[in-house]
């Protein structure tokens, strides 16, 4: 059937394949769809599968020709693909593109014919300098502070409450009731509330009014007559309002003494305070840890991606968007036509939330292409016992003539999560000068 085949490559990470036909088969193509449609078609003055071939020729001979070439053409390609490297093969999300079409018809009887389709590759990926590269980071220390910081945190959510006798403090816990008056002391319904409760001096109340209940007990009513500056925000901006408030109940929160028993009492295993501290400046070194990691190979990233020149195929692009649409709307928790509904309202469409992603998009991709490449180069050997496990866990439901597809692909997968470790280890990353702190690292 193919009597020729070559490809050529192109610009933005296509290729051209070209191939030629020969005309035997394609005249047994033709002969074989006349035979159906002779079969299939009944035509005036005919019995059905009785139209002789000439008469069916002469109606509709050219355009059997053209459908019986082009089905031809079809098949062809699918066979060329299977003797090309996997480099020169389509993306799975690329549709080749039949070049000057017009040319090719009408096909004439006795002719080899010979077409070429451009369609999408991976693009090939030439990383360089990836390995002993200085890079300067944050310098970062687990101060005492932070340590003190973490252990307040949880003496904080062990902390009880019980009520209160005495007088309203800062700290306290209030619970009231309260409305607004008007010009002539009647009550504004609207804005009564009652059984509020807030802690005083968290400012965690509408009207501000933290500092006016100091001193309140339990039972006890007041009004409470404020003037707003014009530096407030909101609707009470410049504002002069009457409040009449009662306190229904007080209470204080107790923390816990931070003494053994506490740490005992947080988890059985600690015995001591300084048990507890350490378990939780381990745990903020280890957040700290994962943090630079994620700080080092994003500097490193950066800059193979800067300097590692080419393109992304349109179509691995339009699939990467399209796969991150459908993240989106699952994550939404609505149907894609509400979410467009809802988009339309604020201006925003499917389109134009995908320009705002592009950008970001291609830089993913081309970190992830440049991540395989150095796989390739490195060709990381996996841990044989760690792949059998691997393989025995995740293929346990997969059918027996998959499987070898399946293990590829998992290997594949094993030695990809080999690279970022192999980055990390083969480059050096110097802290700077100064040293910030666990607080102000992450700005906390």
């Amino acid at each position: 059937m193919i009597v020729e085949k070559s490809t050529k490559e192109l610009e933005h990470s296509q290729l051209a394949l070209t191939i030629t036909v020969d005309s035997k088969s394609i005249e047994e193509a033709y002969e074989e769809r006349l035979k159906k449609y002779q079969k299939e078609l009944t035509l005036p003055g005919f019995r059905k599968g009785k139209t002789p071939v000439s008469v069916l020729e002469k109606k509709y001979g050219d355009s059997i020709r053209e459908e019986s070439t082009f089905a031809l053409l079809e098949s062809s390609l699918e066979e060329a693909y299977k003797d090309l490297d996997d480099k020169q093969k389509p993306l799975p999300y690329s549709t080749p593109v039949l070049q000057d079409e017009e040319k090719l018809v009408p096909f004439k009887k006795g002719e080899d014919v010979t077409f070429t389709v451009h369609y999408d590759v991976r693009p090939t990926v030439d990383v360089k300098d990836y390995k002993n590269r200085e890079f300067e980071i944050d310098g970062v220390e687990v101060t005492d502070e932070d340590v003190n910081a973490e252990v307040e945190k949880i003496r904080e959510t062990n902390a009880i409450t019980r009520s209160k006798d005495g007088a309203l403090e800062k700290g306290n816990i209030a619970t009231i009731d309260y409305v607004e008056l008007d010009k002539d002391g009647n009550e504004v319904a609207s804005t009564e509330r009652k059984g509020f409760t807030f802690t005083l001096g968290s400012g965690y109340n509408y009207y501000m009014i933290d500092e006016d209940i100091v001193g309140m007990k339990k039972g006890d009513e007041k009004i409470i007559e404020k003037t707003y500056s014009d530096d407030v925000t909101g609707p009470l901006k410049g504002q002069s309002i009457k409040l009449k408030v009662k306190v229904n109940e007080v209470k204080v929160r107790e923390l816990p003494e931070l003494d053994d028993e506490f740490a005992q009492d947080v988890k059985e295993e600690y015995k001591t305070l300084d048990d507890l501290k350490n378990a939780e400046k381990a745990k903020l070194l280890k957040e700290v840890d994962e943090a630079l990691k994620n700080i080092k190979i994003t500097s490193l990233m950066n800059k193979l991606v800067e300097e590692t020149k080419f393109n992304v195929p349109q179509s691995m692009l339009d699939a990467h968007l399209e796969q991150n649409w459908r993240q989106f709307i699952s994550q939404s928790g609505l149907d894609e036509k509400t979410l467009n509904k809802f988009m339309q309202m604020q201006g925003e469409s499917k389109e134009s939330i995908l320009a705002q992603w592009k950008e970001g998009a291609e830089k993913e991709l081309r970190e992830q292409l440049i991540l395989d490449a150095i796989k390739d180069k490195e060709n990381f050997q996996v841990n044989e016992e760690e792949f059998n496990k691997r393989c025995e866990e995740d293929l346990k439901n997969v059918a027996e003539e998959n499987k070898e597809f399946y293990k590829e692909m998992l290997k594949d997968d094993m030695q990809y999560a080999m690279v970022v470790p192999f980055l990390l280890e083969n480059n050096n990353f110097k802290e700077g000068k100064e040293k910030k702190s666990y607080k102000e690292f992450f700005n906390k």
